[in-house]
């Protein structure tokens, strides 16, 4: 019997639930610390990372809308699928980051945590980041979190699967839609994560992978009029005061690069606050 050719895997982006090349037909090629060849990765575009913000545009008025519990359910369901796939990902992050399969498979299993973590926050967050606030008269002042919109995120540079989880979750737990820029040495798991998130009722367009230059692509973002927020988290070894200052111009939230650290503060930092006043019954 004949030995079979192998199927090498092939990377894309990840836009609007589809998994497009690069409009620029560029790719970059993605090796192991030792230089040996893993694969093409797409390097993405200004014209990609405008058609990302318009998908996630349209993704996030639906996102938003469904109920907290709903929400909850779907991050729940992407770390039900993550498991499903972990020995993938394990030999992902082995070869790219050159690291042990138990230092990999650790980062795997973190990442699933983490997901679950974060489903769990999506009906209680609005607890903490919101407030019955005490008024003088006849009235109710109730404080209510918002989703921010469209958030732009520069991953964690430094990891292939656990920094890109770390800020893209959070994100999602209030209702927000992503358009994330991967890691450039690592962004092979990323993308396949795109597609556990693409089988996991996650809607086309809430969460948009870029692979490429962050160097790139981060002051598109920063500058882009439908882009609502900037988590800077992996921009440190970049000009991110400049992109600051591009954010600022369109008034964007923006997170400084730091660490990533999961907490309900990071949920709460992608939202703006609703205050209602009602009326109390006379009867």
């Amino acid at each position: 019997m004949s030995a079979r050719l192998t199927v090498p895997k092939t990377y894309k982006l990840a836009i609007g639930g589809a998994f497009p090349r690069s409009e620029s037909g560029r790719t970059y090629e993605v090796a192991s610390p030792k230089g040996v060849f893993l694969a093409n990765a797409a390097q993405a575009s200004r014209k990609d990372a405008r058609d990302a913000v318009k998908a996630a545009r349209t993704a996030q008025a639906g996102w938003a809308k469904a109920t907290a519990y709903n929400r909850g359910q779907v991050l729940y369901r992407v770390a039900e699928v993550l498991e499903g796939r972990r020995a993938q990902f394990v030999e992902e992050i082995v070869a790219q980051q050159g690291v042990s399969a138990a230092v990999a498979g650790a980062q795997v299993d973190e990442a699933i945590d983490l997901w679950v973590w974060y489903a769990g926050w999506c009906d209680k967050y609005a607890q903490i980041a919101g407030n019955l606030n005490p008024v003088s008269g006849a009235y109710f002042n109730i404080s209510a979190p918002e989703p921010t919109g469209v958030v732009a995120i520069v991953a964690p540079q430094e990891s292939a699967l656990l920094g890109l989880v770390s800020v893209v979750a959070p994100a999602l737990v209030a209702g927000n839609a992503v358009v994330v820029v991967a890691s450039e040495q690592y962004p092979l798991s990323a993308i396949s994560l795109a597609e556990v998130l693409a089988t996991s009722d996650v809607p086309g367009g809430v969460v948009n992978v870029l692979t490429g230059s962050p160097a790139e692509l981060a002051p598109w973002l920063a500058a882009h009029a439908d882009v609502n927020a900037l988590d800077l988290a992996g921009a440190g070894g970049i000009d991110w005061v400049d992109l600051q200052i591009a954010a600022a111009d369109t008034l964007k939230r923006v997170l400084a690069p730091g660490e990533v650290v999961a907490s309900p503060q990071r949920i709460a930092a992608f939202t703006e606050v609703k205050t209602v006043w009602h009326p109390k019954s006379m009867v």
